[in-house]
This record gives structure tokens, C-alpha cells and sequence, in this order.
């Protein structure tokens, strides 16, 4: 099944996509509405086997100037630091949350009905935004949408950080793991969900442990151990003790 491309005046796919309503237009159209099994609580668009998306390659999407659809899948990592947060609302209650690399919007989504004051979900994909924003009010969790990249956002305000599955290779461990650490030491809570990544930096302490049924042709095995972990520093320990 290939990818709709509907004539629109001649225009090309990535040229029709940047509004907000040919965004969320698109993403209608090529997702499903779905309950991920670690979160059934939240109902989500993304890609299944009967979905356009779910078989769209590379190229294709490359040649339409448009970005590998990250936000159409719940990753382990994210469905298990999604799942910690639901299970221990005390993680976020009553704090400012910034979730990096939001995707879909799980685990903001999951902070926001967990009691956060408020939430903030940073992608640099303009359709992750549009999917988590849509995501959000189809279950009525209140949560801001930043598009931008890691390193232009002020997350100075943080008081919680969420990163769900963003160790997945080694340029992406680098430019988010000294971030992270660095959040950790000037006070921030940094959580992270991560299902055995070769590409984990060291300095975590685990929060809690799930099996997460996936997909085979995603993950390459029906279920993946995933983790939800803290960056503890000298400094964050030191705080606590």
C-alpha cells in the first residue's frame, strides 16, 4: 500500500505539509487510532501493518522532503518511561516537565494526566508536533509543543526532563547524553526510558522495568525489555542525601 498523493494544485507532498491542518491532515490519513499495550489508558495515531506509513520507505520519503516518521511508533523506551510516570505520579506532580524528542507525545501526554503544572514537549520534526498536539487533545491532557532542536531550547525552567528512547545510535547518544547530565547537575530530575540501546550512557540508576510487546518488523522481537532510568550525578546525590 503506498503513501496518498493526491494532485493539489501541482504542488509536491512537502510543500503541501507546512500548515498545521494539511500537517494534521496528513497524519489522519496514514495512522491509525491505536492503544500501544504498555499504555492502553491513551489512545494515539500510528502506524500499523494496515497503515500507509508503516510501509513507506527511506527514499520515498526523502524524494518528499519529508523527515523519517519517528512519531508514528511507540517505542519501548518511551512506552516504559510513559508507564513509570503513570505508576509513579510523584515523578512529575506539580512540576514543570520538559519531555525532549517527543514523538508521538506518550510520555508528555502520560506527565500531563499525571499532575505536572505543566508540560512542555520539544521535537524538531514539525509533524511529531502536529501528531503529539493532536494526540493530546484526543486525551484531553493540557501540554505546550516546541519545534526546535535540543540545543536552541531553553530548558533552563525545567524542573523534570523526560527523554524517551533517544540512545537509539551514537550520534544521537552524543548530542543528547551531555545535555542530559548537565540538567542532572544544575538540578533538574532527568528521566530517560530505554530498552537496551547499545548506545546508553553511563551514570543512570534504574526506576523500574517492563516487558513491552513491539513489533517484529520495528524492532526486529516481539518484546523488548525496556527501562525507565535517572541520570544521578555527584551533584543530584549529594542534593539528596
Amino acid at each position: 500500500m503506498g503513501l496518498r498523493e493526491e494532485a493539489h494544485g501541482g504542488l509536491p507532498l512537502s510543500a503541501r505539509l507546512h500548515g498545521e491542518e494539511a500537517r494534521r491532515a496528513f497524519i489522519e490519513a496514514h495512522t491509525a487510532r491505536v492503544r500501544v499495550p504498555l499504555v492502553p489508558e491513551l489512545e494515539l495515531c500510528l502506524a500499523t501493518e494496515i497503515t500507509p506509513l508503516w510501509s513507506a520507505t527511506e527514499a520515498w520519503l526523502e524524494a518528499r522532503g519529508i523527515e523519517p516518521p519517528f512519531w508514528a511508533f511507540a517505542w519501548a523506551g518511551g512506552q516504559a518511561l510513559a508507564r513509570a510516570v503513570l505508576d509513579q505520579p510523584e515523578l512529575v506532580r506539580g512540576r514543570r516537565v520538559f519531555d525532549l524528542a517527543t514523538g508521538c507525545g506518550i510520555v508528555a501526554i502520560a506527565a500531563a494526566n499525571a499532575g505536572a503544572r505543566e508540560v512542555v514537549a520539544i521535537d524538531r520534526d514539525p509533524l511529531a508536533c502536529t501528531a503529539a498536539r493532536l494526540n493530546a487533545e484526543r486525551n484531553g491532557a493540557s501540554i505546550e509543543l516546541v519545534e526546535g532542536d535540543l540545543v536552541a531550547v531553553d530548558l533552563r525552567r525545567a524542573e523534570v526532563v523526560l527523554a524517551g528512547d533517544v540512545f537509539y545510535d551514537r550520534e544521537a547518544s552524543a548530542r543528547f547524553a551531555p545535555r542530559l547530565v548537565a540538567l542532572a547537575e544544575q538540578g533538574a530530575r532527568v528521566l530517560v526510558g530505554d530498552p537496551g540501546r547499545a548506545y546508553l550512557p553511563d551514570g543512570l540508576v534504574e526506576l523500574a522495568r517492563y516487558e513491552v510487546p513491539v513489533s517484529d518488523d520495528v524492532e526486529g522481537a516481539p518484546v523488548k525489555a525496556a527501562r525507565a532510568l535517572e541520570f544521578v550525578t555527584r551533584s543530584t546525590a549529594a542534593r539528596r542525601a
